[in-house]
């Protein structure tokens, strides 16, 4: 390994207000970077049965050896005990937030301790300053801290601003964290660690210099890694229409939720599909940090002023599969501008999309069979695709003026437990369901992941490249579930977007890392992915997962899919043989 700043992680003390920085260059020799040592570090900071929104539960982000050296290596790996499921918390979020950790001269930061009084923090190479924020906190849109980050800190070098919102200030368990406006450590619930340190934010800053080991390999594999993201066919699709191009895809083959996974298609979706969006409302096209594609679209919401309908206000919000499903299909909506307020309101308040989506379907669903009443949603009245009831129950969740409402910031999971309707709350390991309704393999990737997440392994690809056309046991999707698992820990290692993982294969990191002193064969890339998935696998167990209480909602036996094949048999045959495997 390369004598670099990549090993220095940085330690933070928000009690003391101190910081001091270790070289961990054992831990970057073992795992490369990111979601490896993040998994380590995970592992040593927070001990068991700690409670995710105590002062020393650890916050750690961390980077890889590919940030700021190859194109599309521009993830940072944020790494915590999540508030939301208990287990492990992991959230992946682009923009320019990997190239400045890496250039400010760190390789991971961990943070830990509470300050008495709102604070954010400011990161400029090796000057840490706590700065105070109790001007900012309570603002109930969540861009304006962010805004008076950036004029307040004039740092030289690029520059990165992490910001929460309101969700997270009140510790709902599926807040995230914002960076560079649309770009979101999303899923598990950051945002209300965060909030729990009264950590407003964190601005990051930095000019170091990245040495590789032969310059003209090196100026040969990066041409060679720009022309295939820039001429692959997948990767324009990213580019022109983005992941929202899925929603025709899925609504034709019928694997789009709707209406809570009630249907898994529709007639009504044109006007929401990614195509349509991109027509009528697309503004522009964003591109994180050191990557081609431009993959972010931002359409833009066109609304008068209340107090004055004769001016317009107009704001820029960035959509994509995710949320044209989470908030529009999943609860209804079908008008792409009604989709738009819905998915600003989430972004200002500073929730998981995908999680309040499948929150506001659920308790939709619950109003619709009147197992709860007007009074548990304090006077509003839901309904499919009523964007306005949805906007201002998004808002009441964050702000909770009911029991039920205070349950609902806990996460589907937890208000069905204590509510009822748990057969139709589409959750898995008490995770949100993302938005596929493809097949057994889809289903087995979201129970058997590590974050119980879609992009965990891609088992929707399986259903539709595969099990759609051929008889699969459940053991062997488990296998190639598994096995793309410890692909993508390799991936997330080296800070790489998961949508290059079609350029970048075991072969190319190996060529890739080698140039930045790191002698790795694509068997010994595997056998460590492998060794990272264990380690995951190890804190959840630690902290009480157990396959044997995994909650499968009754509800994905009884819409029909592309496969015909997602049976109680498949689904349990699965979660056997994996843990069998893992446990």
């Amino acid at each position: 390994m390369p004598n670099d700043s990549l090993s220095k992680v940085l330690y933070i003390d928000l009690t003391l207000k101190k910081f001091e920085t270790k070289d961990r260059q054992d831990l970057f020799e073992k795992y490369l970077g990111g979601t490896g040592v993040a998994t380590q570090l995970l592992l040593e900071e927070c001990h068991e049965g700690m409670d995710p929104l105590s002062p020393e539960a650890p916050i750690i982000f961390a980077v890889g050896p590919l940030t700021g050296v190859f194109p599309l290596a521009s993830k940072t790996c944020a790494m915590f005990k999540s508030p939301h499921t208990g287990d492990l918390g992991e959230s992946h979020a682009g923009g320019r937030s990997a190239i400045a950790i890496r250039m400010a001269g760190y390789g991971a930061i961990v943070i830990k301790g509470a300050s008495e009084i709102p604070i954010y923090l400011t990161i400029h190479g090796n000057k840490i300053h706590f700065k105070n924020a109790t001007t900012l906190w309570g603002m109930k849109d969540g861009s304006i801290p962010a805004r008076v980050m950036r004029q307040q800190e004039k740092a030289e070098g690029l520059r990165a601003i992490f910001r929460i919102g309101t969700a997270g200030e009140n510790l709902v368990t599926y807040s995230n964290v914002t960076t560079e406006t649309y770009r979101h450590f999303g899923r598990l619930g950051l945002g209300a660690v965060f909030g729990s340190k009264k950590l407003k934010g964190i601005v990051i800053s930095g000019k170091k210099a990245i040495e590789v080991n032969d310059k003209k390999a090196y100026r040969g594999l990066y041409d060679q890694i720009y022309k295939a993201a820039t001429e692959s066919p997948v990767m324009k699709k990213y580019h022109d229409v983005g992941t929202a191009i899925n929603i025709k895809v899925l609504n034709s083959i019928h694997a789009l939720p709707v209406k809570n996974l009630q249907q898994s298609s529709s007639e009504s979706i044109e006007n929401i599909s990614g195509e349509s969006i991109a027509q009528h409302h697309l503004a522009r096209r964003l591109a994180c940090a050191h990557c081609p594609v431009a993959c972010i679209h931002l359409a833009f919401l066109r609304e008068p002023y209340d107090d004055d309908p004769y001016f317009y206000k107009t704001s820029p919000v960035c959509y994509d599969f995710e949320l044209i499903y989470s908030l529009g299909t999943m609860v209804g909506i079908n008008d792409p501008t009604n989709l738009l307020k819905l998915i600003d309101i989430v972004e200002q308040t500073g929730v998981d999309a995908m999680s309040m989506g499948v929150i506001l379907a659920w308790m939709t669903e619950m109003f619709e069979r009147k197992m709860i009443s007007v009074n548990d949603l304090d006077g509003i009245e839901l309904k499919w695709g009523d964007a306005d009831a949805f906007i201002e129950i998004v808002k009441k969740i964050v702000h909770p003026t009911t029991e039920f409402l205070k349950a609902c910031g806990k996460g589907v999971d937890y208000a069905a437990v204590h509510y009822g309707g748990k057969e139709f709350a589409m959750r898995f390991g008490k995770n949100e369901m993302p938005g596929y309704h493809t097949g057994p393999a889809g289903y087995l990737g979201f129970i058997l992941g590590a974050r119980h997440s879609h992009l965990d392994n891609a088992g929707y690809s399986i259903d539709q490249k595969e099990l759609i056309k051929i008889d699969l046991t459940p053991q062997q999707v488990v296998d190639k579930l598994l096995e793309e698992e410890a692909i993508r820990q390799i991936l997330s290692s080296i800070a790489v977007c998961f949508f290059a993982r079609g350029i970048y294969d075991l072969k190319l990191v190996s060529d890739a890392v080698k140039l930045l002193g790191f002698d790795l064969t694509d068997n010994d890339l595997m056998e460590m992915g492998k060794k990272i998935h264990l380690n995951k696998y190890k804190f959840k167990m630690r902290e009480g997962f157990r396959f044997e209480k995994l909650d499968i909602p009754e509800r994905i036996y009884q819409t029909t899919d592309p496969t015909g094949k997602i049976t109680k048999e498949f689904i349990q045959g699965g979660i056997n043989y994996a843990k069998s495997l893992i446990d």
